[in-house]
């Protein structure tokens, strides 16, 4: 592999409480997951990010989610399909109008949280997100995760989909995250964070929580925005691909 894409999860700042640094992040990355404003971000710091994101040259994605500011987005809700379609449509919409102020264009849509994780198994759901994202604009990509049917089931639906793994992550040996419950779920040291992405690029591999080898084909890294010390993480993770000849690149400029 002799590019690969890095995003993450931004504009999820709130009035006066700040989420993530998005400014030192979006020097890093090449795609940026802007939250919608219904389980994170407010008007004015989603126009911020996508202003500096346009800045920097980084894809912007619809980071879409449950109505759940309270718990951000990571609480599971039984949803209607018909409400979940209008929730995909209203948020998409809602980006699509900030980001054309910014004189960009919103290029792909990424699930958060609860949704993200409830859609990769769930046809139903994530029959209804597919549904609400071509409602919009059938040319969007979907960011999901690797190995879950929610991608076939896209491809099935007429959408292009880019697949993902999550540098901060930990894997259990059937592919799927270790739930952020268990220990060890949460990966902080930069530089095995920064070998794990490398030997995922190079090889398609990655070592389990249990020491298994498992196979993730991934086109796109995650780092999480508001994990601690994500800056860091990003920065190691891209000094690592650079030095190995793998620039960062977002998919969508391939």
């Amino acid at each position: 592999m002799t590019a690969i894409d890095l995003n993450s999860d931004l504009g999820e700042s709130y009035g006066a409480w700040t989420m993530g640094d998005d400014e030192a992040i979006l020097s890093i990355v090449s795609s940026a997951n802007v939250a919608c404003g219904f389980h994170a971000g407010d008007p004015l710091g989603i126009f911020k990010t996508v202003k500096a994101a346009a800045e920097k040259g980084v894809a912007i994605g619809a980071h879409v989610s449950y109505p759940d500011r309270v718990g951000f987005g990571r609480r599971d809700m039984d949803v209607t399909p018909a409400e979940l379609i209008a929730d995909v449509i209203y948020q998409i919409g809602a980006l699509k109008g900030i980001a054309a102020a910014a004189g960009v264009s919103v290029g792909y849509v990424k699930p958060h949280g609860a949704l993200y994780n409830r859609i990769a198994y769930d046809p139903k759901q994530g029959q209804a997100v597919i549904d609400g994202i071509k409602a919009v604009d059938p040319e969007l990509v979907l960011m999901g995760l690797a190995g879950a049917p929610i991608l076939d089931l896209a491809r099935r639906s007429g959408l292009k989909v880019v697949v993902e793994a999550f540098a901060d992550r930990a894997y259990a040996p059937d592919g799927q995250l270790v739930s952020r419950r268990e220990p060890g779920a949460v990966l902080h040291d930069t530089n095995l964070i920064a070998q794990r992405m490398l030997q995922l690029a190079k090889h398609g591999t990655l070592e389990a929580i249990d020491g298994s080898t498992i196979r993730i084909d991934a086109q796109s890294i995650c780092v999480h925005g508001d994990s601690p010390g994500a800056v860091a993480i990003a920065r190691v993770i891209r000094s690592a691909f650079e030095a190995d000849g793998i620039a960062i690149r977002s998919f969508l400029d391939r």
